[in-house]
């Protein structure tokens, strides 16, 4: 299944939900701010470069932060959601690459809106789309743990588990438990708002907060 437009219409919903200057998990970020950052995202070349490339970073931040100023009140926040909503021209890469460019970033960022006040907030979702962000985990959590020595398993609580990473050198294996979503949320720096259960040696587990913050 696709899950990107399912994805889209769960973040317009938490949106929606609460008002311009809510908070969100992006630190400085209030929710007017995320909308526009997903909207420029789709439809600012200059702004898409900007989230990848370093150099370009202040260009994005200063055209999200213009878009967000209009958005400071309901109607202008309601326009910006719309826009939110419609998604990418059809031709855009964006639209084009489907889930594999979309799936994680909309899913995030949905939750970033309903866990902006730092609580786990974690809800029911379908099979099959647990299956997709335990996947989309998994492959987050090796990228992101290149450099961390110690070993690393994930564990799911209906019973999947995946080894990321083996220890190197004197260093033990931490496991870390938790629904797909909040894994997904963990390896992308949000372990603040999750509910995980983490065990290991003191010096392992602090070794891998290092690298990826735990709750």
């Amino acid at each position: 299944m696709t899950w990107h437009p399912v994805l889209r219409a769960d973040l317009v919903e938490a949106l929606r939900a609460v008002p311009p200057d809510a908070p969100t998990l992006c630190d400085g970020w209030q929710a007017r701010h995320l909308a526009a950052h997903v909207v420029l995202r789709e439809s600012s070349a200059r702004v898409g470069l900007g989230i990848a490339a370093p150099r370009l970073t202040d260009v994005a931040e200063r055209a999200v932060a213009e878009l967000a100023d209009t958005a400071m009140h309901d109607a202008g926040y309601a326009a910006l959601v719309d826009r939110v909503e419609a998604g990418p021209s059809r031709w855009h890469p964006l639209a084009l690459a489907g889930d594999a460019a979309n799936r994680v970033e909309l899913y995030v960022h949905g939750e970033d809106v309903r866990r902006g006040d730092g609580v786990a907030h974690e809800r029911p979702l379908d099979p099959a789309l647990v299956d997709a962000l335990w996947h989309d985990a998994t492959r987050f959590a090796r990228a992101r743990t290149l450099r961390v020595p110690v070993g690393l398993v994930l564990v799911r609580p209906d019973g999947p588990r995946a080894r990321v990473r083996k220890p190197r050198g004197d260093h033990g294996t931490v496991v870390v438990r938790g629904g797909a979503g909040d894994l997904l949320l963990w390896v992308s720096g949000r372990g603040a708002a999750t509910d995980l259960v983490v065990q290991g040696e003191e010096a392992d587990v602090a070794a891998l907060a290092r690298a990826l913050p735990l709750p």
